[in-house]
């Protein structure tokens, strides 16, 4: 088991520069670029799916669709973006990491996996936490989130999308669902070379049918 690292941890994780283990991403938004560092060596099948999102290109043209605030403290919560229900963009799920295998805490800052209601179960859904989150992380009998890096630098994008105005939902997201998304332009690879999977993008299809004129 990972050792569980002390808050105020992300302050000695990477930020301008390359490290070892960690691959760092650029989400480019419409509202702004957060970067944010994978960490391969704690949760590398959570990495591993995140960054074949990534090297695919199956982010991109996405949004950013929810917004979790704190009924106490509305500047904390989280944001929540990825494929939502596009299964044209989908992979097969991941096997979960938990926080008490990774020991990646839902900390400030921490990036984490979406999920429906079951284990085994993310896909290409993806959050980001304003603040600490504790009841994300895993408990006895709750398997929580797989934690798999956190924000580098755009946290400021963070917070501005965290701010938007939301509405609708349903369920535990109920008055969560951001007005107008924000919409995800293009995420990269800011370390190593991308590793396509290659083959039809099927997302892209329609867009490529285009009348001749």
């Amino acid at each position: 088991m990972a050792t569980t690292l002390p808050i105020g941890w992300a302050s000695a994780l990477p930020t301008n520069r390359s490290t070892p283990g960690y691959t760092r991403v650029a989400i480019e938004t419409s509202v702004g670029t957060i970067v944010v560092a994978v960490d391969q060596t704690r949760a590398p099948r959570t990495s591993a799916n995140f960054l074949t999102y990534v090297d695919d290109g199956r982010f991109d043209g996405v949004t950013f669709y929810r917004a979790a605030r704190r009924k106490s403290a509305p500047t904390l919560g989280l944001i929540q973006g990825g494929i939502d229900t596009d299964a044209r963009r989908s992979l097969p799920p991941v096997v979960h990491e938990p926080t008490t295998q990774t020991g990646i805490r839902h900390l400030d800052a921490t990036l984490s996996m979406a999920r429906p209601d079951r284990p085994n179960s993310a896909m290409g859904n993806f959050f980001i936490t304003i603040g600490p989150t504790p009841n994300m992380d895993a408990q006895p009998g709750y398997i929580g989130y797989a934690a798999f890096g956190h924000v580098v630098a755009g946290m400021d994008v963070v917070k501005k999308i965290l701010a938007a105005p939301t509405c609708c939902g349903t369920g535990p997201m109920r008055g969560q669902m951001i007005v107008k998304p924000i919409v995800i332009r293009h995420v990269k690879r800011l370390d190593g070379k991308a590793k396509p999977t290659g083959g039809v993008k099927p997302w892209l299809i329609g867009s490529l049918r285009k009348p001749v004129r």
